[in-house]
């Protein structure tokens, strides 16, 4: 995750001022760590994978996980998931015909390790998951969660945001959308999401 991190944060210093970064899942860990950088004007992290220090892992979350933590030979390979458990992980808020629409539209295989080292960050000091969070520079940040998300529920977005609130100097929320799994970004309910990040960046100053 830090070496990503790195490459974002290598583009971003080519520009001329700093962005708004969104980011979904591993995204939304990412942008918290770019954001903690003092890189981003402005930062919109949705149902984010927990950095080091965030604590809850409830049980929806390490049944969602377990196709590639249930071996740890995933660690150096990606890992493609069949649709139930797509279904069980990203697209439970959405009716089977949308389920296997976003399954064939939108899934590919993934590399397993960042799940691994996202499970394992609270047992390591050297963790490629910290996000710094209290810097001045941090700027306005945003968690957004879906209220049926297995793989990031509630309690895991809180905590994440529970952290960010630590932060004296710029504004920090928390919204939930309705009705919504971990698919929110791409199914039919994504402009919920567009409006709740819109409206926050608006009210902070960074509306177009």
């Amino acid at each position: 995750m830090r070496d990503v991190a790195d490459h974002v944060q290598e583009v971003i210093e080519l520009l001329d001022r700093k962005p708004i970064v969104i980011g979904h899942s591993f995204g939304g860990l990412l942008v918290q760590i770019i954001a903690g950088r003092g890189l981003a004007a402005g930062t919109v992290a949705i149902d984010p994978a927990p950095s080091q220090g965030v604590l809850p892992l409830p049980y929806s979350s390490l049944k969602g996980a377990f196709p590639v933590l249930g071996n740890p030979l995933n660690y150096g390979r990606t890992v493609t998931l069949t649709f139930d458990e797509f279904r069980f992980g990203f697209a439970n808020a959405v009716s089977e015909e949308e389920a296997r629409e976003l399954y064939s539209t939108f899934h590919t295989p993934a590399p397993g390790r960042p799940l691994f080292q996202a499970a394992t960050a609270n047992f390591n000091p050297w963790a490629r998951t910290k996000a710094a969070k209290k810097g001045a520079d941090r700027g306005p940040l945003l968690v957004v969660t879906g209220e049926n998300d297995n793989i990031v529920p509630f309690a895991m977005a809180n905590a994440a945001f529970k952290k960010q609130r630590k932060n004296q100097h710029h504004a920090t929320e928390i919204v939930e959308i309705a009705g919504v799994g971990h698919s929110l970004v791409i199914d039919s309910h994504w402009r919920e999401v567009a409006d709740a990040a819109l409206d926050f960046l608006s009210r902070n100053g960074l509306g177009a």
